[in-house]
């Protein structure tokens, strides 16, 4: 069941497709999110998302969720709300970074990596 919380949703979206490297990057603690139209270099690496609206910005302090387990967003890069609005394309890094080191990536507290898999349910809030 996924738990609610008393934040509004700001974006929501589900994992469509899995490429085949995507599980790899658990190893550097990032997951790739892209939208349908990542290029065919890229798409191995990537879970592939539904491509929605961003209703807000992306603050830290705000969470992201993937089922049924949150993070809270310590950072976030300058380039990273542009991208997942316009391509779904952002790096979640899961190592508690305060300093956002790569412009179109969030980062998020460092707990343990989420299992993602086709129909997971990626939010921010």
């Amino acid at each position: 069941m996924t738990q609610q919380t008393d934040q509004q949703t700001i974006f929501e979206t589900t994992v469509v497709e899995i490429g085949g490297e995507a599980e790899g990057f658990k190893d550097i603690n990032m997951a790739i999110l892209f939208g349908d139209e990542a290029p065919e270099a890229l798409r191995s690496s990537c879970y592939i998302i539904k491509v929605n609206p961003v209703r807000d910005a992306i603050k830290p302090g705000m969470t992201l969720s993937v089922d049924d387990k949150t993070y809270q967003i310590t950072a976030i890069g300058n380039e990273a709300q542009k991208n997942l609005e316009n391509l779904g394309h952002v790096a979640v890094n899961f190592t508690g970074d305060q300093t956002p080191e790569l412009a179109g990536s969030v980062y998020v507290e460092a707990k343990a990596y989420p299992e993602i898999k086709v129909g997971s349910r990626i939010a921010i809030g």
